[in-house]
């Protein structure tokens, strides 16, 4: 199902728009279980450096449609299905090789929240809220998702979010660290492109490096041989040389490197 999965391109920019306004961008099932399958070819399109994610309309995705939670077919866990492919997106999106951006504004709640958090930056506006609502159904936060947001914004501020379901606005979420930038709404979208430009104009090795130690890093690991390993790979693909060379030449770098 990629009727609700939209994905446009701006020269190097790829975007993933969620596109169900009608109900918030609330993901079905068949929505999360069709996002690896959107994913795929932009991580493996070298013409594809940066992803930005964000929602058709007022919202950026309200969360699961809660109209799936109890519809699978196992009575004894009917979140078994929508759990696994809720799962298998968010791998997908937390795995994608290049730099992505979610882009929020209006709704972000619950499944949305995990969406966001999956991205490397989150840039919002002043209309945006955040919350994570488990606590209001019943459900058991996953591990992966938990610690997502442990790792943005600490275990206290984990907790009110994940005991109250309460909702939290941009000013705050930028505070605690849920959010990277806030942007006037006017700006947003524009302000999102600008910034996704400069990443596409950076040393995308340098970049994944980045992503893959920091990841290593998340996960309780030292990155050194992964990093060691990433620098020889910039010498030998001529990244090094076309930076420093660029910089003494006043000049903008035009990296070999796409990916």
């Amino acid at each position: 199902m990629t009727d609700h999965l939209r994905v446009t391109r701006d020269g190097h920019v790829a975007v993933l728009t969620i596109d169900r306004p009608e109900k918030r961008n609330a993901m079905t099932v068949g929505m999360w279980a069709a996002l690896p399958a959107v994913l795929a070819p932009l991580a493996a399109d070298p013409g594809v450096r940066v992803l930005l994610v964000t929602g058709a309309g007022p919202s950026f995705c309200a969360g699961a449609d809660i109209s799936d939670l109890l519809g699978g077919a196992d009575p004894v866990d009917p979140m078994a299905d929508v759990r696994r492919h809720n799962l298998a997106a968010q791998a997908a999106l937390r795995g994608f090789p290049k730099p992505t951006v979610a882009v929020v504004r209006g709704h972000c709640i619950g499944g949305g929240v995990e969406l966001a958090t999956c991205c490397d930056l989150r840039f919002a506006d002043p209309t945006a809220v955040f919350g994570v609502t488990p606590a209001k159904v019943g459900i058991v936060y996953t591990p992966s998702s938990t610690k997502a947001l442990v790792d943005l914004i600490g275990p206290a501020t984990t907790k009110y979010l994940l005991y109250s379901g309460e909702l939290i606005d941009a000013g705050t979420a930028l505070r605690t660290g849920l959010v990277d930038r806030l942007v006037d709404a006017e700006d947003l979208d524009a302000e999102a492109h600008r910034f996704a430009g400069v990443l596409a104009s950076r040393s995308a090795l340098t970049q994944r490096a980045t992503k893959e130690v920091v990841a290593a890093l998340a996960d309780g690991g030292d990155g050194e041989s992964l990093a060691a390993a990433r620098y020889r790979e910039t010498i030998a693909a001529g990244e090094l040389a076309e930076g420093v060379a660029a910089f003494a030449g006043r000049r903008a770098p035009r990296f070999p490197w796409s990916g």
